[in-house]
């Protein structure tokens, strides 16, 4: 799937109220945002939209707070349903607890902290709305003057927000007259503020440069690379990335499989995987990719040596006693969980070799030191490679973050869901719904 969208800059903006669905969905410890990266990779668009003369009426979600609670602020029928199956006795305080432990967890995924922080970030000048579509926004929006910006809650305090509901999508429409959609991390998600306010209520709509930015680097990566074109999957199963897999089998000149899927493809070669992860219902699956392979020229290549344990690490980041084992001589006891040198060497030279790589997904249990060292092989090929590299979100990101290898990175994706589906080829729902230049 490749995308050719209008940006804000195909669009008049100056003087008109403009929806920005941002990623603001930033982690937070203790009431303090322990990074600001999607915060601060969504300014250029708002400094854009600013300096235009729009005024600019920020949307995000946080987390999943309606879990418990409704719209309303009563708990949901999960909820209720689990309290009735208790003593009638004790219903009444169970509901009151539920309530207050509710409200708290709710407070927590408030939007104010990132208000304070685009504050923080931008000199001043954020406001901040204590609801999404309500009298709150509804005011704060129409008392903005062009340059403005306004900051809506979390949109998820509602439960319509991701089951796409036409009347809230078109409650929250009203609020702008153009819409432009910035946050690619939630792009695979047909909600109400990705593509519902489009869908439903018609907004013109747009992308930011971070969208703008993805799409590019990835389409390009997967419509025209310059080659060899390198990719490199890991993770944990195969049907993670059965799609993926078998999309990229069509466009690469080399398959790099790591991590626990790998030991369902050595399944497949009729190796003995011990008590490695491994995927039975996808071993055919597995011959058939690497026959698909075969028949269309492309290196598949799969672990030649394995680091394995008696067992898995617990605590994940605990010290654990560890081999070294050719691939096909995992022992019947032992599970692998991580590559090991000679596969980390080979990996490293195929990435190096060449002029585009795709990596998503860990080479093995990363969290742990002892078996991050083949996660760490790839993330340092990449960033000593020449090539467009390009690193699909999710765990990859992470780990080129963690280690200092981002800055060497081309490109690393905001969003570990939306950028497995975009390799995998399918569309988006919030950008198909964006105009065509």
């Amino acid at each position: 799937m490749t995308y050719n969208k209008k940006t804000i800059e195909d669009i008049a903006v100056a003087g008109k109220r403009v929806l920005v669905r941002c990623d603001f969905n930033v982690p937070v410890k203790d009431g303090v945002i322990t990074s600001d990266k999607r915060i601060v990779e969504a300014l250029p668009t708002i400094k854009y939209l600013k300096a235009q003369g729009a005024m600019v009426i920020l949307c995000s979600h946080m987390g999943k707070p309606h879990n418990v609670l409704d719209a309303k602020l009563k708990l949901n029928k999960k909820e209720l349903a689990k309290i009735a199956a208790l003593p009638a006795e004790e219903q009444e305080a169970a509901t009151a607890e539920a309530l207050t432990k509710a409200a708290k967890d709710r407070k927590k995924l408030s939007l104010a902290i990132v208000a304070d922080k685009l504050n923080e970030l931008l000199g001043g000048g954020v406001v901040f709305a204590t609801d999404t579509v309500g009298e709150d926004a509804k005011a704060k929006v129409a008392a903005m003057k062009p340059g403005d910006i306004v900051l809506l809650e979390n949109t998820r305090f509602t439960a319509a927000e991701e089951k796409n509901d036409p009347d809230f999508s078109k409650e929250l429409a009203s609020l702008a007259e153009i819409f432009v959609n910035d946050a690619f991390g939630t792009a695979h998600r047909a909600h109400a503020s990705t593509a519902g306010v489009v869908q439903h209520a018609g907004l013109p709509a747009v992308c930011g440069y971070l969208i703008q930015k993805e799409i590019s680097v990835m389409g390009k990566a997967l419509a025209d690379p310059e080659r060899p074109f390198v990719a490199i999957l890991g993770g944990a199963k195969v049907s993670d990335k059965l799609n993926v897999i078998s999309n990229l089998l069509g466009k690469v000149d080399t398959l790099i499989i790591g991590g626990g899927m790998a030991y369902t493809f050595l399944a497949a070669k009729g190796y003995k995987v011990g008590q490695s992860l491994l995927d039975t219902e996808k071993i055919d699956y597995c011959k058939e990719m690497m026959a698909k392979a075969e028949a269309s020229g492309v290196q598949l290549l799969l672990p030649v040596d394995t680091t394995i344990a008696k067992s898995f690490p617990d605590p994940i980041d605990g010290p654990i006693d560890v081999e070294i084992v050719d691939s096909d001589k995992i022992p019947d006891d032992m599970q692998g969980l991580d590559i090991g040198p000679k596969t980390m060497e080979l990996y490293a030279n195929a990435a190096k070799a060449a002029k585009t790589v795709v990596w998503n997904g860990p080479m093995g249990v990363f969290e742990n030191p002892t078996l991050a060292k083949g996660t760490i092989a790839v993330a340092k090929a990449l960033a000593e490679s020449d090539a467009v590299s390009i690193v699909g979100g999710g765990d990859s990101a992470a780990a080129c973050e963690q280690l200092g290898f981002a800055d060497r990175i081309t490109h690393i994706s905001t969003g570990g869901g939306a950028s497995l589906e975009f390799l995998e080829g399918k569309e988006l729902p919030g950008i198909a719904c964006l105009q065509d230049k």
